[in-house]
């Protein structure tokens, strides 16, 4: 399974995924590509470090969603990876209905709450500030509806009395590190 990976941040969630492929817990699947929207990602770091093509791809001219001549861009570059998934790993822009629809199917979402609990920005400070005690991570279908498609699995992390938001960040990112690549390793055993 050819597996591209978008995102834009510091690229902890890539790292826990190639990490799982040089463990040999990836399954069948196959990191071909990393994709940032942002030059100075520290995303485009892991592509040398674990011998895997990083590269910036302009999604101008929209800072937020990927629409207009950087949608088109994107859809023509990962289509010439032959992609079976798109794992999106801390992709900050909304996907638009022509990049969903050419890659039907193929595209999942980690997101730092269990959804449909928390949706959008800040998943984690939201969980937090509302006093909820479990709080946790989705790996879903990405659809037009944010953070509304099929969830695939979750994993659940309990919000103890005295944590603080740093410290329940802490325990959805390793939840989230654990979680990604076993769905993915699902996923490409299931082919």
């Amino acid at each position: 399974m050819r597996v591209v990976i978008l995102g834009s941040g510091r690229g902890s969630n890539a790292e826990a995924i190639l990490q799982a492929r040089d463990a040999g817990r990836l399954g069948r699947a196959e990191v071909v590509r990393i994709f940032s929207d942002q030059p100075g990602a520290g995303i485009l770091a892991l592509g040398p470090r674990f011998g895997v093509p990083a590269e910036f791809l302009d999604a101008a001219p929209f800072r937020t969603k990927l629409d207009g001549e950087g949608e088109r861009r994107y859809i023509e570059t990962i289509d010439a990876c032959r992609p079976d998934l798109i794992v999106l790993a801390g992709f900050m822009r909304v996907l638009k209905p022509p990049f969903l629809a050419h890659f039907a199917g193929r595209v999942i979402n980690l997101h730092p709450s269990l959804l449909p609990s928390f949706p959008g920005l800040d998943g984690i400070g939201q969980a937090f500030r509302r006093g909820v005690r479990i709080t946790g991570c989705t790996v879903h279908h990405v659809t037009a509806e944010v953070d509304g498609g099929p969830i695939i699995d979750q994993a659940a992390v309990r919000i103890e009395p005295g944590d603080t938001l740093e410290a329940v960040a802490a325990k959805v990112h390793s939840a989230e590190h654990a979680l990604l690549p076993a769905v993915i390793a699902r996923l490409s055993e299931a082919r």
